[in-house]
């Protein structure tokens, strides 16, 4: 039985017009996020590594990003309904045996290698509203 939380949320997830991304860990991912500077808004890309998808796809779920920048680890965590998320490409999709990657943290080099699966074409999730307004032909 849904509670009156879950319906609520349903209704949110609905009206956004937003899909739910199938993100995965062990996944290779580039995220394009919003950022605005002097009054300019523009994408910033993030590429990396998904360690963890948290809370469900529903409202409150999160997912975990990993890269090496500079020789040093950077995390971000990405909230799945994020206005300031734009766009997500997924880039690689390797095969992994747990739900969360935190021992990637400690790993670098050839130990950090995970074996690829093959992906028929490069897959692109739109977070910015899918509605498109139709306008009504009127028959003469």
């Amino acid at each position: 039985m849904a509670t009156k939380l879950d319906l609520f949320n349903e209704k949110i997830i609905k009206d956004s017009g937003r899909t739910v991304p199938n993100l995965k860990p062990g996944y290779t991912v580039r995220v394009y996020q919003k950022i605005i500077e002097a009054g300019k808004e523009r994408l910033q890309p993030f590429e990396g590594l998904v360690l963890a998808v948290k809370h469900g796809k529903g409202l409150n779920g999160t997912f975990t990003v990993r890269k090496i920048a500079s020789g040093v680890g950077v995390e971000r965590v990405y909230p799945f309904f994020s206005p300031s998320v734009a766009k997500i490409d997924i880039l690689k999709k390797a095969k992994v045996r747990r739900s969360k990657l935190y021992y990637m943290r400690n790993r670098f080099g050839r130990s950090a290698r995970m074996k690829n699966l093959q992906i028929p074409g490069q897959e692109t999730i739109l977070m910015e509203q899918q509605k498109q307004e139709e306008t009504p032909e009127k028959e003469a």
